[in-house]
């Protein structure tokens, strides 16, 4: 089923390069070469689907125990979130079953707009069927993006369906089992650097 799923959003990704403009990944404008990992990360409340199964607010306390993995994007990217999700996706397939245990892999939509829970929860599950989907409107989403070092702008489309995309930083966060932030991988990178940062964090 798995690979049915990745197959087609494969071709979805295919598909939708062909038709819409491609997004693109930029820097954040306000980090500077002397930020730290320390300045970067920590406590957030988003809403997703809590672990009863109910809408309501999702902290990053929740998974306290655990290897955190934390990526920011939106499910119309056309092709920057779907490059490095699955990248992510190939390092947890590779996770043993007692790793998996002890590890929880977030996607934070930057476009609540279209991005509802049932968009998010659909999209998640192409990539992990544990990952969760979180996001909430920008007075609460805005600090948590800023407070990763993450950043995103709404960029209009002329002559498109979709209205708008969205450039953003893509960078994979993972977070350690006492809520820190260990690590902050660049875009693309490869699965095989995912899986060791996991590793390493878990250790």
């Amino acid at each position: 089923m798995f690979k049915l799923n990745f197959l087609v959003l494969a071709l979805f990704v295919l598909f939708s390069n062909s038709v819409f403009s491609q997004d693109k990944v930029i820097t954040n404008p306000n980090s500077t070469e002397q930020t730290s990992i320390k300045d970067r990360g920590g406590e957030f409340s988003l809403i997703g689907t809590t672990s009863n199964g109910e809408l309501g607010w999702v902290s990053l306390s929740d998974f306290k125990g655990k290897v955190v993995a934390i990526y920011f994007g939106y499910t119309k990217c056309p092709d920057v979130c779907p490059t490095n999700l699955s990248f992510l996706s190939s390092a947890i397939a590779q996770l043993s079953p007692e790793e998996k245990k002890n590890f929880q892999s977030i996607f934070i939509s930057v476009d609540p707009g279209r991005d509802t829970q049932e968009v998010l929860g659909s999209y998640v599950k192409y990539f992990d069927e544990q990952m969760i989907g979180l996001s909430a409107a920008p007075d609460d989403l805005d600090p948590v993006v800023a407070q990763y070092g993450a950043y995103y702008e709404k960029v209009p489309f002329s002559n498109s369906a979709l209205m708008y995309g969205i450039d953003h930083t893509s960078e994979t966060y993972i977070v350690g089992k006492d809520g820190k932030l260990v690590a902050i991988l660049d875009h693309a990178s490869p699965s095989k650097k995912i899986l060791e940062s996991i590793r390493n964090a878990m250790k």
